[in-house]
């Protein structure tokens, strides 16, 4: 642990090259069950229904920002801001993906934390190999702020509190019918990590919150399913899915597998019911600190626990038996479909469900309810796998950081709910995500929201026992509206909120909020001037104070 921050240092570029190497590769990995891209994944929303054009648009940028805030003091300050990016959109029969990446570079004028770079992406996409095989990838890179409890939340500040969240995954997907059987199969393997320059340390011996630092994910599913009617009158099938999370802080390991038979039968031309029982193992390790002669926990120079690999793994969680779940699916148009869950699983009662609902090309609803083990970086490369492949980033004017959620028609496409705390501990993961996108001639705009609520995991004898069932809950807010004035002029408004309770220590709740708008206006074919101002709000209990800040810039973009 104590040779990691020398490391992180040189983990930025390597990170963004896979970003860019992801782009033109989708989603499809985050369910169970294996994703296959439906004929008319990535149409856009306009008055035409016209499918949407490739790009490729490189850019640079340059701006001058003026900020003021109340914390650490009042203070006005300024500084410049220069960028390079590329924008990327690809839709077609065999292909599809979108990708945003950028790299910022701040100069100060006379505030030292103003300074500094950053990078900051979303990537996901699909290449079709053969008929019936795909090859999915995605990347992201992010910025949090989070306290010492670990709960995180969006900022554009550049404080100690900041950290960079990096997370990849990529994977094949098959699809193939054999005779009456449709066979499905699917692997992803995933890596995340989170890196922060300055770990702040609130007291001797213990680190800010054990923030999480990487993790490897490996994730299969695997099934075999005969439709109603075809063979039989009801529908039956096998699959089976397991999912392995290697997490560094402490050698934590998440392992979940299952296998289950299904039964569905009709029950009315658009209805029909589900049944399915099986079997799982579920186990969460990890291994105690290495103590000091004091007792104390030993804390690396990066901040986190420094790990004992001397001992014995100690068993944190460890269900195993039998499991079921009864269903209904409801689809009474090819533009609106249900499917909803109730079963047992992890050794309690899940619920889990999806909802989508899209009327025409302009306007589309999804909601979706979740159930599962993770850890934070599995639960980010997840999600990051759930994304749409068809996309606009949405982003913050001041800094460039990629937003809770992306502006998209299709499903999956936030990721806030993922980012609510940075804790290292394993963790059950249950909430619920919706969003509505509504897009009409040039005008679009979207709202989603969500509830995201994790019992941590730690095993007994060891430093996270701390944490064993502790609860964050997170609720978040994301909203958009862009409007294009003319064929040269573009307006756009963004805003967020957070209400996170990390539930790891008393008084840990954080409240975040923030509101911008942005006017864009070409100059030339290839030149843009920007202007924007912006508001941020934070509140929590290591503050002294509520946090603001406001913050006003203007500046020039050339793009290729």
């Amino acid at each position: 642990m104590e040779d990691k921050a020398m490391a992180r240092i040189s983990a930025a570029p390597t990170i963004a090259a896979l970003l860019a190497a992801a782009a033109p590769l989708t989603p499809a990995l985050a369910q169970p069950m294996p994703y296959t891209p439906p004929a008319e994944r990535g149409q856009q929303g306009d008055d035409a229904g016209r499918a949407r054009e490739n790009y490729i648009t490189p850019y640079i940028e340059i701006a001058q920002v003026v900020t003021s805030r109340n914390v650490p003091q009042n203070e006005t300050f300024t500084y410049t801001r220069a960028a390079v990016g590329l924008d990327v959109g690809t839709v077609g029969a065999r292909n599809a993906g979108a990708m945003s990446l950028r790299y910022e570079r701040r100069f100060d004028w006379g505030q030292s934390d103003a300074s500094g770079d950053s990078i900051s992406g979303i990537a996901n996409g699909y290449a079709t190999v053969t008929p019936g095989l795909q090859f999915h990838a995605g990347g992201l890179a992010t910025r949090e702020r989070f306290n010492s409890s670990g709960a995180a939340v969006p900022s554009g500040q550049f404080d100690d509190e900041v950290v960079q969240v990096y997370s990849l995954y990529a994977g094949p997907v098959i699809s193939t019918q054999t005779g009456d059987v449709a066979v499905n199969a699917s692997y992803r393997i995933g890596y995340s990590r989170v890196e922060q320059e300055h770990a702040r340390v609130t007291t001797p011996g213990e680190p800010a919150g054990d923030l999480f630092d990487d993790s490897t994910v490996h994730a299969i599913a695997a099934s075999a399913a005969v439709k109603p009617g075809d063979v039989l009158p009801v529908g039956v099938g096998v699959s089976g899915t397991y999912y392995r999370e290697d997490i560094s802080n402490l050698d934590q390991r998440v392992e979940d597998a299952q296998a289950r038979a299904t039964v569905t039968i009709p029950v009315a031309q658009n209805v029909a019911v589900s049944g399915a029982v099986g079997y799982e193992t579920v186990e969460i390790s990890g291994r105690d600190a290495v103590r000091g002669a004091d007792g104390l926990p030993v804390v690396g120079s990066g901040g986190n626990y420094v790990t004992d690999k001397t001992e014995p793994r100690i068993l944190a969680y460890d269900v195993d038996g039998l499991i079921w779940d009864v269903g209904v699916m409801w689809r009474p148009s090819t533009r609106t479909a249900l499917t909803a869950n109730v079963g047992r699983r992890y050794g309690s009662t899940s619920y889990t469900g999806l909802f989508s609902y899209q009327p025409s090309r302009r306007m589309a609803i999804h909601l979706a309810a979740y159930d599962n083990v993770a850890g934070f970086g599995g639960q980010i490369n997840r999600t990051l796998a759930g994304l749409p492949t068809d996309f606009t980033a949405i982003r913050d004017p001041f800094t460039g950081d990629i937003g809770g959620c992306v502006a998209s028609l299709e499903a999956g496409g936030c990721l806030a709910g993922a980012l609510g705390t940075l804790n290292s501990a394993a963790f059950r993961a249950r909430g619920v995500a919706a969003s509505y996108t509504f897009r009409m001639g040039r005008i679009s705009t979207g709202l989603s929201g969500g509830y995201d609520r994790r019992r941590f995991i730690g095993a007994r004898g060891t430093v996270l026992e701390v944490v064993n069932g502790k609860i964050n809950e997170n609720y978040w807010l994301a909203a958009y509206l862009n409007a294009e004035f003319n064929e040269n002029s573009v307006f756009e408004t963004n805003l967020y909120a957070n209400w996170v309770d990390s539930g790891v220590t008393l008084g840990s709740d954080t409240k975040a909020y923030g509101a911008s708008a942005a006017y864009y206006r070409d100059l030339t074919r290839n030149l843009s001037a920007r202007a924007a101002l912006g508001i941020e709000g934070m509140t929590e209990p290591d503050l002294p104070e509520d946090f603001w800040t406001a913050s006003a810039l203007v500046g020039l973009r050339y793009s290729f």
